[in-house]
């Protein structure tokens, strides 16, 4: 609650108020520009980073003060996936379970095989792909109830995006994981989250399903709108200048409008500061 960071050599924040709770279950898209927050927020919830103000909670347990009980509930993918390049995807398994006594060992295995991953191959001689399915398959195999991906697919190509976002969905969705997947690409997220963050630098912006979201906005030529009920004005890419206006129901606005809609109205707040 409260959550606040600033680091010593930036004048300004890189979090400021944050105030979220994460639906248990849930699969959250947490969608911001580089530099909006996104990591540090993970790394707070992780116990990597101290808050300035305010604290973060992992099931109860404030993760600084005791980073062991919070990272137990805690499985974690991260932009580059943490392979060390010399070991087989075996010796990645086995090193998984014996820093995690409940590590699934026959599950991770099983899914690695099932992608065709050679469980003889070294992190060094995988695709980025495959790198990246490899974390999941560890991710996943803790069992933790929360899993924290840092914009796992920020390097990937199309179809390797589609495969770690299919196979994650259809992984935790049985399960009832709680996901916080962050990431800046949107057009793949819909069909996979259920709840989207707009992070602005340093702020939250918006906060809620993605079916109320779409159902609580339209969008609008700019000329047409008016009124205190407009998010903000934007071009979309093929240069249609477009007002996002909050409505009480009936909305239609697609997860791209809302993301440049709200990312736009920051756009004041951040140059004033």
């Amino acid at each position: 609650m409260g959550l606040a960071k600033r680091y010593r050599r930036r004048r300004d924040w890189a979090l400021d108020g944050i105030d979220l709770s994460f639906r248990e279950s849930s699969i959250t898209a947490l969608i911001g520009p580089n530099g909006a927050g996104k990591s540090t927020l993970i790394r707070t919830f992780m116990g990597f980073e101290a808050p300035t103000r305010g604290r973060a909670l992992v099931m109860g347990t404030n993760p600084w003060r005791n980073r062991a009980t919070a990272l137990r509930h805690v499985g974690y993918v991260g932009q580059e996936a943490a392979l060390y390049r010399d070991l087989s995807v075996d010796d990645h398994l086995a090193m998984a379970a014996a820093l995690r006594h409940n590590f699934d060992v026959k599950d991770a295995r099983r899914r690695v095989d099932d992608l065709g991953i050679p469980s003889d191959a070294r992190g060094g001689e995988l695709s980025g792909g495959q790198r990246a399915q490899v974390a999941l398959a560890v991710a996943l195999g803790t069992r933790a109830p929360i899993l924290l991906l840092d914009e796992p697919i920020a390097s990937l190509d199309p179809l390797a995006r589609h495969n770690f976002l299919g196979i994650l969905a259809a992984s935790v969705r049985p399960l009832g994981t709680t996901v916080v997947l962050a990431s800046h690409i949107v057009a793949e997220l819909e069909g996979v989250c259920d709840t989207i963050v707009v992070l602005a630098p340093a702020k939250v912006m918006l906060h809620a399903s993605i079916a109320d979201a779409r159902a609580q906005h339209v969008t609008v030529p700019a000329a047409a709108a008016g009124g205190s009920d407009v998010v903000s004005s934007f071009s979309r890419p093929d240069q249609s200048l477009v007002s996002l206006i909050r409505v009480a129901s009936g909305g239609t606005a697609s997860l791209d409008d809302l993301v440049l809609g709200y990312l736009t109205a920051a756009r004041p707040s951040r140059s004033a500061a």
